[in-house]
């Protein structure tokens, strides 16, 4: 089993910024892919981000040139930081981790970026 916990979320305002982190632990083996989803409700789940344990990273792109993802290898961190939001990136943020053949999923963490 892997846990995801989430940290980072908050209130800002639109072209602020903001760094959400997330910590995988557990009995983790290698986690592959690591990356970032978001929510609003009524609407689906949404990929914003994702990155490889070699740093390849792809993104939506409606957060190109404004997100970066990063990871911590050694740590099973990854990061997301988010410059220049939007109101339209208010959602909560889920951490999910590729590991041994099963996706995991953090509780996820409310961002909300006022206009």
């Amino acid at each position: 089993q892997v846990q995801l916990v989430e940290s980072g979320g908050g209130l800002v305002q639109a072209g602020g910024s903001l760094s959400l982190s997330c910590a995988a632990s557990g009995r983790i083996l290698s986690i592959n892919v690591m990356g970032w989803y978001r929510q609003v409700p009524g609407k689906q789940r949404e990929r914003v981000a994702l990155i490889t344990n070699g740093g390849s990273a792809t993104y939506a792109d409606s957060v190109k040139g404004r997100f970066t993802i990063s990871r911590d290898n050694p740590k099973n961190t990854v990061y997301l930081q988010m410059n220049s939001l939007k109101p339209e990136d208010t959602g909560v943020y889920y951490c999910n981790a590729a590991h041994n053949g099963m996706g995991y999923w953090g509780k996820g963490t409310l961002v909300t970026v006022s206009s």
